[in-house]
């Protein structure tokens, strides 16, 4: 299990309602920036019925930490904001 890390902005919006809006931050540096990194492929395997290879077309997506490099998968990312959200539900935001 990874470390949880994030960023919180407290936002003032126009009626003095107010957001909070977290990041996703990277758990080496804790940047909160990266770059998309597309990966493309063609799987090839066989079948009971044919000798015939079929194949399929396969677009991974990664995420670069643009200070350190470190690499996140959609899945992971995903995971930590379901994350965010958790511990965010039900609380409200309290003005100063």
């Amino acid at each position: 299990m990874c470390r949880f890390v994030c960023l919180s902005d407290i936002i003032q919006e126009e009626g003095n309602m107010e957001e909070i809006q977290d990041y996703f931050l990277c758990e080496n540096c804790a940047n909160k920036d990266f770059k998309l990194v597309y990966n493309f492929s063609l799987r090839f395997h066989g079948v009971n019925f044919s000798d015939d290879l079929i194949y399929d077309k396969l677009i991974e997506e990664i995420y670069h930490c643009t200070k350190c490099d470190k690499v996140y998968t959609r899945k992971q990312i995903e995971e930590r904001l379901s994350e965010l959200k958790r511990r965010r539900k039900g609380k409200r935001v309290v003005s100063q």
